[in-house]
């Protein structure tokens, strides 16, 4: 689950939030939608995004009652050729090549959120053997509320994915549920939980500051 395209579309967003709470939003982003009075939340824009702002997660992977994985990922914003970048320590792709990708019917993410929002996702990819993959899912987001992890406390959406990821190879899927929370004031995941059966994963926000 280690996949940066996956990473940066939690697009796919205190100077440090590290053990701290926040209960901020983004206006922009966040809004109540004066015919039904729910909260909707509209995909962020490259202009919501700040040089040096950065964000580190936490995670680990367990298979068959082991850690097979345990450190650190994050993604600062930078400048990148003329605009801002998303680094991940190892490669940089600029943000508004993230956000302005045709938009699928079968989308990871689909916009805006709110409570009670259901759609299907669908993706073909390959691992990191080079297998074939297909992802297929029933996303619905569940609830909108306050979260502690370990970077503070954040107001996040809860979004539960379930169905199968299979390998084309070996002509076998698993299961998988997968639930992300994510927290609109920083536009990204601040945390993730995968299991599948054979194992489990966790992303969890460990750091948080802002940019310039």
């Amino acid at each position: 689950m280690k996949n940066y395209t996956i990473l940066v579309l939690i697009v796919i967003m205190t100077l440090n939030a590290c053990k701290k709470d926040s209960q901020s939003t983004t206006p922009e982003m966040t809004a109540t939608d004066p015919a039904t009075s729910e909260l909707v939340t509209s995909e962020p824009k490259l202009d919501d995004f700040r040089a040096g702002e950065k964000w580190v997660w936490m995670e680990k992977s367990v298979a068959e009652g082991r850690t097979r994985h345990e450190g650190k990922e994050h993604l600062e914003v930078v400048e990148f050729e003329g605009s801002l970048g998303l680094w991940n320590g190892r490669d940089t792709v600029q943000i508004s090549s993230i956000l302005n990708q045709e938009k699928s019917s079968t989308p990871y993410r689909s916009w805006p959120l709110k409570v009670g929002k259901k759609w299907k996702y669908e993706s073909e990819w390959k691992n990191g053997e080079g297998s074939p993959m297909t992802t297929s899912m029933e996303v619905e987001v569940v609830s909108y509320g306050e979260e502690t992890v370990l970077a503070g406390r954040f107001k996040a959406y809860k979004i539960e994915y379930k169905g199968t990821i299979t390998n084309h190879t070996f002509g076998k899927g698993s299961n998988v549920h997968n639930v992300h929370w994510y927290a609109p004031a920083l536009k990204m995941n601040i945390k993730q939980v995968q299991d599948d059966g054979y194992g489990s994963y966790v992303l969890e926000l460990y750091d948080y500051k802002k940019g310039e």
